[in-house]
């Protein structure tokens, strides 16, 4: 099974599900932003991977708007080399529209995941040879005055369908790239990722999320998450010998 083929399938369960208040609009960049993420998939998806960064949702000016997950707009356009048409959700919040690739607001978490990669790998191609970056829930919770909802803020009968859906597609995208760990970005991640691929032959950990909103990534993120790979025994290409 390629990612493409796990993303259509996960997408159509979640076509299935419904939120209620206070969500008021769920954004699926899976449908509306398909084309960039199929590009993204396609182009640095090939397996096989030794480690797989995961993060929560989408944010409403990263992976909302350019269908790439942290995929903030100048890092996806510019770096990655990823630029696609991208329409709009079925039910738009006037607070968060989309633009896509012609957003002028920079998602700060995507700014500093893809700057550090970039800082240290300087290709992409570098990076995408051992690593990948996925989300594990790919739709993003607006409640009626425009604050997003994070998946562990939604009821509990509709987080466990969401994550039963989630949970699967997550298992079938470390099958197909032969991942051995799984880094969670932030608590959340890594707890679904221990649940999720509990009985499999993978090891998961954890770096401090990204967010402006943690404190503690505003005290020089970049330096933290080296000092945390590296005690989980990941070599980065600048840190590993002959690259």
């Amino acid at each position: 099974m390629t990612l493409w083929q796990v993303t259509r399938e996960l997408a159509k369960h979640l076509d299935r599900l419904t939120f209620q208040a206070p969500v008021s609009h769920v954004y699926n960049p899976l449908r509306y932003a398909a084309e960039p993420h199929r590009s993204y998939l396609e182009r640095y998806g090939q397996g096989p991977k030794q480690v797989v960064f995961l993060g929560m949702n989408p944010g409403p000016w990263g992976m909302a708007q350019t269908g790439v997950p942290f995929g903030e707009v100048s890092a996806v356009r510019d770096w990655l080399g990823i630029e696609e048409e991208v329409s709009r959700p079925s039910r738009e919040h006037p607070k968060k529209p989309v633009t896509g690739f012609a957003c002028r607001r920079s998602e700060v978490s995507g700014r500093r995941l893809w700057g550090f990669f970039r800082e240290v790998f300087g290709s992409p191609d570098l990076f995408f040879h051992r690593f990948f970056v996925v989300n594990y829930c790919p739709l993003l919770f607006v409640e009626e005055g425009g604050r997003n909802r994070t998946p562990d803020q939604l009821a509990v009968a509709e987080r466990e369908p969401l994550y039963a859906a989630c949970d699967a597609a997550l298992r079938r995208t470390i099958q197909t790239l032969g991942c051995s760990r799984v880094i969670g970005v932030g608590g959340f991640a890594e707890q679904r990722a221990r649940e999720a691929l509990a009985g499999m032959d993978v090891a998961v950990g954890r770096i401090l999320h990204p967010s402006p909103a943690s404190p503690a990534a505003n005290r020089d993120w970049a330096g933290q998450v080296r000092a945390q790979l590296s005690a989980q025994g990941i070599a980065l290409r600048s840190d590993a010998a002959g690259g």
